[in-house]
């Protein structure tokens, strides 16, 4: 939805118009000022649209498919509501957080793994979007390969998605390791901080 103001001033016309917009594909605001013939747009916020949602190009483009076992794959239907947990002990061990929301695997490297308590607020870097069918990988990516190392599934199952805005996403996971109400948080760039919602009292 665009607010917009045109404004008069002393019988001539300005052509001062200032939108906000949300972008659905980044989740940012941006206000755009138009008048006297320039265009100035600037972000309120700090993420760009092309550093939220990389998609799955920049995820083929960073992978020798004929080298290493993971899988290619294709955006899915956008209804899927899985996430999983695999273990990645790369040149440093991390745990890869994957959502499935809007036809692929959304993403966040944390190096200190999910926290299974209330409280705990662990790193959360944003990486590029995985293919649905990454869901289910677990193998060794060889090396010289971008990601070299042993992937493992920690934890799958499913989630629900309570409240999304541009600055978290609140969702409760129901899997085999992990359960409860967890809200990722962006704090700057790619950074986001995960941590276990507590649970409300009755």
């Amino acid at each position: 939805m665009d607010f917009c103001d045109l404004n008069h001033t002393t019988g001539i016309y300005y052509g001062i118009m200032i939108c906000l917009y949300r972008v659905s594909v980044n989740r940012s605001l941006y206000l755009t000022e138009r008048g006297s013939g320039t265009i100035i747009s600037l972000t309120v916020g700090v993420v760009a649209p092309d550093e939220v949602k990389m998609g799955l190009e920049d995820y083929r483009q960073k992978r020798e498919f004929g080298r290493t076992p993971e899988p290619a794959g294709e955006a899915g239907s956008g209804e899927g509501n899985r996430f999983v947990v695999q273990k990645h002990q790369a040149s440093h061990l991390h745990y890869d957080f994957r959502l499935e929301m809007e036809g692929v695997l959304r993403s966040w490297a944390v190096p200190k793994g999910v926290p299974d308590i209330s409280g705990v607020r662990r790193l959360a870097v944003q990486t590029e979007d995985h293919p649905v069918d990454y869901i289910d990988f677990a193998g060794t990516i060889p090396g010289g390969e971008y990601g070299a190392g042993t992937v493992e599934i920690w934890d799958k199952g499913t989630f629900r998605l309570d409240r999304e805005t541009a600055a978290q996403l609140e969702f409760t996971l129901e899997g085999e390791r992990l359960s409860g109400a967890y809200v990722l948080v962006h704090t700057d760039g790619k950074n986001w901080l995960l941590l276990k919602r507590k649970e409300k009292s009755h």
